[in-house]
């Protein structure tokens, strides 16, 4: 490739930023016919689509005010050798991925450093609509564009003054839907008859830590009600090895299985999921799974964290619908007995579990399920980002453009 290409900097600071950067990177090498050149941090996804991370992703995975406080100096270290490879490289465009802990902190810091000429553009917007409204100006202070998932989010931005440009939400185009189920079941052994259970106990390790220990009951008790129940257990590298050590000792057959295709496989093959709350809850819902969703924070964090809150719900299909939908088992009611309880309603009501599948559809339809691609409607604006005049690019992309229907293409 011609060192003239363009050099875009990207940075993911947990798993599903990684994924959704992939699909970015990915995207930005089709709309420009592959002019294009990538450094900066990321994981397996961005890895795949040609990404030396600057340092491990692992690193990095980490929330919760409790969390983040013991790796705090290594995390500030990062940010300050970032900031200084972006000097160093002087990329056309860096576009920031969520993880606003890690991602904001490097955005500061090159602003401070008098990096103003440098597009910043920040993909995730931060939930201002269910907490700390202040931080859609801090945002504005630091970066030149927003690209968010939901329809509803950019008047929050557009108001304190940041270009924002809506672009639709990643899952509907994971490919969750698309899995081999029967094949699955056969690879591995797995009858077609025998009751199959995906659970999913995070992408970060505070989070694996919390919930290994109620989802091991869970299954137990799962396992008691029936007999030939197998589970299957997708994750990640960034905590994989912690996971294959748990399931060892639980009550079922636990098949622990990596890889985006061999997730979404076994999400075709289950019958019900037990699964961390997040984008893996939303994969659940475009594979058509029926789900109960589960979270426990530390209990410091969580003190902080309730009296910001402003919804009431932590599924955004639940949120989005207005009503528990899918069920939603956080802090002190994620307890074995509970989550062994919802999700056995839902092996046992077939009827239940087709009502939730249902609703759950409709709800994606709302996040742009059936539109255009959501990383080519992100690659697009930042294409336009690199290419137009410094400071006209940024004016010319409206709050919700970009919106044109279609097929995911």
């Amino acid at each position: 490739m011609s060192a003239e290409a363009p050099l875009i900097y990207l940075i993911a600071g947990e798993p599903s930023g990684d994924a959704l950067g992939g699909r970015l990177m990915a995207a930005l090498k089709e709309r420009s016919g592959g002019a294009v050149r990538f450094a900066g941090i990321g994981g397996e996804r961005m890895a795949e689509q040609g990404l030396d991370s600057l340092v491990p992703l692992h690193e990095l995975a980490v929330m919760g005010v409790a969390e983040v406080l013991p790796r705090a100096r290594l995390i500030l270290r990062r940010v300050k050798e970032t900031v200084a490879e972006i000097r160093r490289l002087r990329p056309r465009a860096v576009v920031t991925i969520d993880s606003s802990g890690f991602t904001w902190r490097v955005a500061q810091r090159l602003r401070a450093a008098g990096e103003r000429d440098l597009p910043l553009i920040h993909y995730v917007a931060p939930m201002v609509w269910a907490w700390r409204g202040g931080r859609a100006r801090r945002m504005a202070r630091w970066y030149d564009h927003l690209m968010v998932l939901l329809p509803f989010e950019p008047p929050y931005f557009a108001k304190v003054g940041l270009a924002c440009t809506y672009v639709g939400h990643p899952v509907v185009e994971s490919g969750a839907d698309r899995g081999d189920g029967p094949g699955f079941r056969r690879r591995h052994g797995i009858a077609p008859e025998a009751p199959l259970l995906a659970v999913l106990p995070g992408s970060r390790r505070g989070e694996v830590g919390r919930l290994l220990a109620p989802f091991a009951g869970a299954v137990a008790l799962l396992a008691a009600r029936y007999p030939g129940l197998r589970v299957v257990v997708p994750t990640t590298e960034t905590v994989a090895d912690r996971v294959a050590e748990a399931i060892r000792g639980w009550a079922a057959p636990a098949l622990l299985v990596r890889g985006e295709g061999e997730k979404y496989d076994a999400f075709a093959a289950s019958d019900a999921a037990l699964a961390a709350s997040g984008t893996v809850a939303l994969e659940l819902a475009m594979a058509g799974v029926p789900a109960v969703v589960a979270y426990r924070l530390n209990p410091l964090t969580h003190s902080l964290v309730r009296r910001m809150v402003k919804v009431g719900h932590v599924h955004l299909l639940n949120l989005i619908l207005g009503r528990d939908v899918v069920p939603e088992l956080i802090q002190q009611d994620c307890t074995p007995e509970r989550l062994a309880g919802a999700v056995d309603a839902l092996i046992a009501d077939k009827a239940r579990s087709r009502a939730q599948i249902a609703d759950c559809r409709e709800a994606l339809k709302r996040l742009g399920l059936g539109e255009l691609s959501p990383s080519r409607r992100a690659a697009d604006v930042v294409l336009s980002l690199i290419t137009a005049p410094r400071g006209g690019a940024e004016r010319s992309l409206r709050p919700n453009s970009g919106n044109s229907r279609g097929g995911i293409r």
